[in-house]
């Protein structure tokens, strides 16, 4: 922590979850001596990004994969690569500005706030369905000569208002146009790297590199067919095109590499059973404040089937536990509803913090007279 002493920045207890905002996961030792290693040498980041990026698309089962600056680089650098199919000369014109129209599909109940990241490809959202429910006429009609892609947001929390990825690419194999599925946050578990490409059948999907997978935060992942990810590489960094923007470095290169096969060999069960571990003491613990409603979830804020605890208040106080934790220190970074709910996760939890979480806890709601 000398560092941040050094700035005055306040050490935190992600008892929320993996948020840029929170800077990500924390990595590993091994994940952060490769990055050490890494900076020691002079390389071709070409050869680098191809070689990485056959051994990541090795471990996640994939045909090709390629490395990005997070996962809101990875939405443009997809979108650029349906849009140019890897053509240097369609680049060129998406530069200029003479490229012809493109219209990216999603349903209405996949609107996200990292979608604008679509526009900055150069394309126009076009939105099917509405909140309640999608209807595949309704894609379907959506669809013309436009149409560059179609844009999927994976989650359990986002299931019910639209079509199933197997159904958008049903469509999508009609009509010739390209599925990209955002599962930025979409790990555990393990089999997702490969379920939405070779089990349903999406062109490319995308991960986040910092947070389930604990590699750098600055880091992400596009992974899919081999065709897609060399267009995509066409358009990226180190070439001085569109995307040279999201230039990803040969540190976090390494970072990645490393996280993903730490991730791919990990004891995933065990991983399981200690938050589980966890979230049971901790309502066992705090069940017993009179004033609160405390209860165990199987998913959290992102559908991932990961344990948390829900803490319900009788009235709408939770910005004001909130702020009651954010008054302690350490202070403990929790999941809100803006209303009456805070939620508690583990699984972004130091060895020994479980209990300092419930300690800082009661001491917030202690200020709230609860």
């Amino acid at each position: 922590m000398a560092f941040y002493e050094s700035l005055g920045v306040s050490k935190r207890i992600n008892a929320a979850a993996y948020y840029t905002a929170l800077g990500g996961s924390i990595m590993s030792a091994d994940v952060t001596a490769a990055m050490n290693d890494a900076s020691k040498s002079f390389i071709s980041m070409h050869d680098l990004q191809l070689k990485a990026g056959k051994k990541i698309a090795k471990l996640t089962k994939n045909e090709g994969a390629y490395i990005t600056t997070g996962a809101g680089a990875a939405i443009a650098l997809s979108i650029l690569a349906f849009r140019t199919k890897g053509d240097i000369n369609e680049i060129q014109r998406i530069i200029d500005g003479t490229a012809g129209p493109s219209e990216v599909i999603i349903q209405t109940g996949h609107r996200i706030p990292y979608d604008p990241a679509i526009r900055l490809a150069g394309s126009t959202i076009v939105t099917v369905g509405n909140a309640i429910q999608t209807f595949e006429y309704e894609l379907e009609s959506a669809i013309n000569s436009k149409t560059t892609a179609i844009f999927y947001v994976a989650g359990a929390h986002l299931a019910t208002p639209t079509l199933s990825l197997e159904n958008v690419v049903s469509i999508a194999l009609k009509y010739k146009v390209p599925v990209v599925v955002d599962a930025a946050a979409q790990l555990p578990p393990l089999s997702n790297l490969w379920h939405f490409t070779k089990e349903c059948g999406a062109d490319l999907v995308i991960f986040s590199g910092g947070k389930t997978l604990k590699g750098p935060a600055s880091t992400g992942l596009i992974l899919g067919k081999s065709a897609w990810i060399e267009a995509v590489r066409t358009n990226g960094a180190p070439f001085q095109r569109l995307a040279r923007a999201f230039k990803v470095g040969k540190e976090e290169i390494a970072g990645i590499v490393t996280a993903v096969e730490q991730y791919v060999n990990l004891d995933h069960a065990a991983e399981f059973d200690g938050w589980e571990r966890v979230i049971n003491a901790w309502v066992n613990e705090l069940s017993i404040i009179p004033k609160i409603k405390v209860l165990k979830e199987d998913l959290n804020e992102a559908g991932q089937p990961i344990p948390r605890v829900a803490i319900h208040f009788s009235s709408d106080i939770a910005l004001e536990a909130v702020a009651a934790l954010q008054e302690l220190d350490p202070i403990v970074e929790v999941v809100h509803n803006f209303r009456n709910t805070i939620w508690l996760s583990a699984d972004g939890l130091q060895k020994g913090e479980e209990k300092v979480v419930t300690e800082q806890v009661k001491k917030a709601l202690a200020k709230l007279n609860l």
